[in-house]
């Protein structure tokens, strides 16, 4: 008999997931614990209309050894609206790491992915992360997807202060109202269509209790205007009702110095890093959609963003932006800690063919929904 059995998660699975996620957190230059309270599931629409989370149980005791989450949402690719997977949230508690749990884990997956709802998926690794890497992409086995690099992720974490606005400019921000969300679609399918694996939003998606756009209302949508043109889109999510990263180890420059950081911190006006144990205080840049790139419009958005994010009591806002994107440098001129990721495209070998089929479209990558 197999050392471990694999199910599709139900509620019945609920609390146990939520302990597996506090006890085994991601380490990196601050170790975080990916936390979901009051219930796991609350959070999984975010990933995609259609979600699975597949769970490993010890065939001995019942404990629970691991999860994984597959899902399938429409995303642009070279254009075109297309059903595009997702895989990611892998945990492995550790007592049970070294085991063969990730190849049998991926066996599961790929006899899910006979349902053909997607030929490919996207993924990512947290850099350095060698143990990942090197199982999953240098020395995988026949059970797993093939693995194909195609750019850096950058997450940066900006304090949420108010950001003076350039005395010339030529762009107007304003909050958007339910009156926009025509023109906002219409924007998204637009200009989202320019970057791979840009979300396909449509008016359900804002419908209240919609699942995949939970607690993010029109309200939350900065809209900045140029002549009268609307030319960029970009909204403040917060998900801390169902999704709560907490700080679980500081390690490198950051374990030394955070009280100095701290210290700074306090004399900009910015809320200072948690100390361990403590949740971060954050909301998310969502659906940042910019007309032709325009870094003035961008470097408005954000800065109006950060400004509203202030007003509303948060510690940080979080953006997310691959390395070939031109707004990242813009990004990267505000205060902020990095947090890097590697992305990939991720397949079955009779699949393959995903792989090849992207063109050179910049990749955009929606934080908030992985």
């Amino acid at each position: 008999m197999s050392e471990f059995v694999f199910s599709i998660a139900t509620p019945s699975d609920d609390e146990d997931i939520r302990k597996l996620l506090r006890d085994n957190p991601v380490p990196g230059d601050i170790t975080i614990s990916y936390e979901r309270s009051p219930s796991y599931f609350h959070g999984c629409g975010v990933m995609g209309d259609f979600h699975q989370t597949v769970i490993a149980r010890h065939s001995a005791d019942g404990l629970l050894a691991g999860l994984g989450c597959r899902a399938v949402r429409s995303m642009f690719i070279n254009g075109r609206a297309t059903d595009v997977g997702y895989l990611g949230q892998l945990r492995v508690d550790r007592r049970f790491q070294g085991r063969g749990l990730v190849p049998a884990g991926f066996k599961y997956f790929r006899a899910l992915d006979q349902d053909r709802r997607t030929s490919g998926y996207i993924t990512t690794i947290i850099e350095g992360n060698r143990v990942a890497e090197g199982l999953l992409v240098r020395r995988a086995g026949t059970s797993l997807p093939l693995y194909r690099e195609i750019d850096r992720l950058f997450t940066l974490a900006l304090p949420a202060r108010s950001f003076k606005t350039h005395k010339h400019r030529t762009v107007e921000v304003r909050s958007a109202v339910d009156d926009d969300l025509q023109e906002l679609i219409r924007y998204f399918q637009h200009y989202g269509a320019e970057k791979q694996f840009f979300p396909v939003l449509r008016e359900e998606n804002f419908c209240p209790g919609s699942a995949r756009t939970r607690d993010l209302r029109i309200g939350d949508f900065l809209v900045a205007k140029k002549a009268g043109q609307l030319c960029g889109v970009m909204g403040l999510w917060d998900q801390s009702a169902y999704k709560q990263p907490v700080v679980r180890e500081y390690s490198g420059l950051l374990r030394w110095g955070r009280h100095l950081y701290n210290g700074f911190a306090r004399c900009r006006g910015d809320k200072p890093l948690p100390a361990p144990g403590e949740p971060l205080s954050l909301a998310y840049a969502a659906f940042t959609c910019i007309a032709d790139n325009n870094l003035e419009v961008y470097d408005q958005l954000l800065r109006s963003l950060c400004t509203l994010a202030a007003q509303r009591g948060y510690g940080r806002v979080l953006a997310g932006l691959t390395e070939r994107d031109p707004l990242l440098a813009v990004a990267r001129k505000f205060p902020h800690l990095p947090y890097v990721s590697r992305l990939y495209t991720a397949c079955w070998k009779e699949k393959s063919q995903f792989h090849d089929y992207l063109d050179k479209r910049i990749s955009h990558v929606e934080i908030a929904t992985i």
